[in-house]
């Protein structure tokens, strides 16, 4: 099959991009996907219908990660998209410093270095699309106080590289995926709020292509994130610690 683009998926290892990698392989874009242990990736690549490379990434060193993202790029001869789709959460109630310290590292250390590098590279190239896969949980504060702080932090490193973009008058799209809390949905089994992978895959990529600045995905989530904003935070945050009654049988 003769390929059309080429796209970089940095952080290939989940179920999310994986559908992503699947449904633009069916759209004849060669991939090269970005993961902590390419071996474990490899017979995935191998099912897909197009070129594709899986390549090492080094999330919490950040020098590194920058060199390997540089080399493929050169040898590649640049990319026309690239999805960023790194990032840890965790919660532990003792609040343990690393926990905090190893969301920190990847969520805002390895991010930046990553979305810093590719901007770069694009400018050299004179266009592009970056998009990063980020959460509506930037937008208050939470109990997992690092990966919501981390969250804010990628939404305005964005908003900044798109200011950038302009300033420059280079086609380069930034483009901030603003997920719903699809961990906590599936949790809660809420049907409403939970969406099948490839349904979340297809609206992402519509969005990208339409050049989309900012997305809720699935959709349904917009009026959840605009629901969140709008509560004042004596309710916002005593809803997480209100104790739950008990139940009779």
């Amino acid at each position: 099959m003769t390929t059309i683009a080429t796209a970089m998926i940095i952080g290939a290892s989940s179920q999310l991009s994986k559908e992503l990698a699947r449904q633009l392989a069916t759209q004849k874009v060669k991939l090269l996907l970005f993961v902590q242990q390419p071996e474990l990736l490899t017979e995935f690549a191998q099912t897909l219908p197009v070129s594709v490379e899986v390549l090492p990434l080094s999330i919490a060193e950040p020098a590194k990660l920058i060199e390997q993202i540089t080399t493929a790029w050169q040898q590649e001869n640049g990319a026309h998209l690239v999805i960023v789709n790194t990032g840890m959460n965790g919660y532990d109630a003792t609040l343990p410093w690393q926990l905090e310290q190893d969301i920190i590292d990847v969520n805002v250390k390895g991010f930046a270095a990553i979305c810093h590098c590719v901007f770069k590279l694009m400018t050299e190239q004179g266009y592009g699309q970056l998009a990063a896969i980020n959460s509506i949980a930037g937008q208050r504060g939470g109990p997992s106080m690092a990966y919501h702080a981390s969250k804010a932090f990628a939404a305005n490193y964005f908003e900044g590289l798109s200011m950038h973009a302009q300033r420059l008058k280079l086609p380069i799209t930034i483009s901030d995926i603003q997920l719903g809390l699809l961990d906590k949905a599936a949790l809660q089994q809420n049907q409403f709020l939970l969406a099948p992978l490839d349904k979340v895959a297809k609206q992402i990529l519509i969005a990208l292509q339409k050049g989309k600045r900012r997305v809720y995905v699935t959709k349904r989530w917009r009026f959840v994130a605009w629901l969140n904003r709008l509560l004042p935070e004596y309710i916002y945050n005593t809803r997480h610690w209100k104790p739950k009654k008990n139940q009779r049988k």
